[in-house]
């Protein structure tokens, strides 16, 4: 999955006139706070030395190779080798990952029960390596509420490439143009929007909840 970053950027698509029917949700960072910072903050002792590491070692470049199918066996070797120095703590990005999932994120949980009891198709689309998404599959009950979860380590895609769009799209029987795509970064956004899907650019559960509403997918106002 992807690691948390900044950025400003919309790249969401204008609603249709018809309410969707099936609304798509990213995981990491939308629906689960998933941080690389909150398992490192507990192995540095400066915040800065642990952002140069994060931005030079463990990079999200190199996460997003676990995201495509890289087994976490040859990443972390890989990285070893070029970072000796740094081994205990590449391997504690594998053998403590699951000290990076910090919860739910609780308002968006709430906006997808919304959805789930209201009948909606429910469907996530995932950046997230297939080694540790069992992790989360077994620790947040929530996600059983999906009809179906497509993770690109599975698919051996990532988001933004079209291929892991297609694969939803195909596997579960999706018109875009009746589907809102849900994430928080700008460029999986773009991408979805360039497919045909309406789009939400998430940027916290009451916008969320806002937007789902001006699309006639949730009750209330925008």
């Amino acid at each position: 999955m992807s690691t948390p970053a900044a950025d400003g950027a919309s790249g969401e698509a204008g609603a249709a006139t018809d309410p969707p029917g099936t609304v798509v949700f990213d995981l990491g960072g939308v629906l689960i706070d998933w941080d690389p910072r909150h398992l490192y903050r507990d192995l540095f002792d400066d915040e800065d030395e642990m952002e140069a590491f994060l931005s030079t070692v463990v990079t999200p470049e190199w996460n997003r190779e676990q995201d495509r199918g890289r087994t976490w066996e040859a990443a972390v070797e890989e990285l070893a080798a070029r970072h000796p120095e740094h081994r205990d703590l590449i391997e504690a990005y594998h053998l403590r990952w699951h000290d990076m999932l910090a919860g739910p994120i609780e308002g968006t949980v709430a906006v997808l029960e919304e959805l789930r009891d209201r009948g909606t198709r429910l469907l996530a689309l995932s950046n997230w390596s297939a080694e540790t998404f069992p992790v989360a599959r077994d620790r947040f009950p929530f996600l059983a509420w999906f009809e179906g979860i497509v993770i690109s380590g599975e698919e051996r895609a990532i988001k933004p490439e079209p291929a892991i769009f297609i694969a939803l799209v195909e596997r579960y029987g999706v018109e875009p143009a009746d589907a809102v795509f849900v994430d928080d970064t700008a460029a999986n956004v773009e991408a979805a929007g360039r497919l045909g899907f309406r789009t939400i650019r998430f940027r916290d559960p009451d916008d969320l909840r806002r937007r789902l509403a001006a699309l006639g997918v949730l009750g209330g106002g925008a």
